[in-house]
């Protein structure tokens, strides 16, 4: 059964640092790409980060590229976003999820509830 749990979203301040964590069970790394998505309140999607299935090549949406890494542990089937100098515009629920193409341009095969980040000014 495929699961991807997400956590580690809070309230931080902005020019602050957090790490989100998806939890993933079911899905093996080696054929799925995995991904990062927000969406505030009132807005649409948004994509944020892709890893590739080799775990080797990272894409990021320009917002917040230079800021923020997705990573991942594969002997833990981890997956983790770090976010750094954060800014209220980051504000969102934040989720993994995963897909045997690309996040980017087929999304999503399986997705997570979500995590709240909320970043104050």
């Amino acid at each position: 059964q495929v699961q991807l749990a997400e956590s580690g979203g809070r309230l931080v301040q902005a020019g602050g640092s957090l790490k989100l964590s998806c939890a993933t069970s079911g899905i093996p790394f080696s054929i799925y790409t995995m991904g990062w998505f927000r969406q505030a309140p009132g807005k649409e999607r948004e994509f944020v980060a892709e890893l590739s299935k080799s775990g080797t090549t990272t894409f990021y949406a320009g917002s917040v590229k230079g800021r923020f890494t997705i990573s991942r542990d594969s002997a833990k089937n981890m997956v983790y976003l770090e976010m750094n100098n954060l800014k209220p515009d980051d504000t969102a629920v934040y989720h993994c999820a995963a897909d045997y193409r690309s996040v980017r341009t087929s999304c999503c095969d399986h997705w997570g509830q979500g995590t709240q980040v909320t970043v104050s000014s």
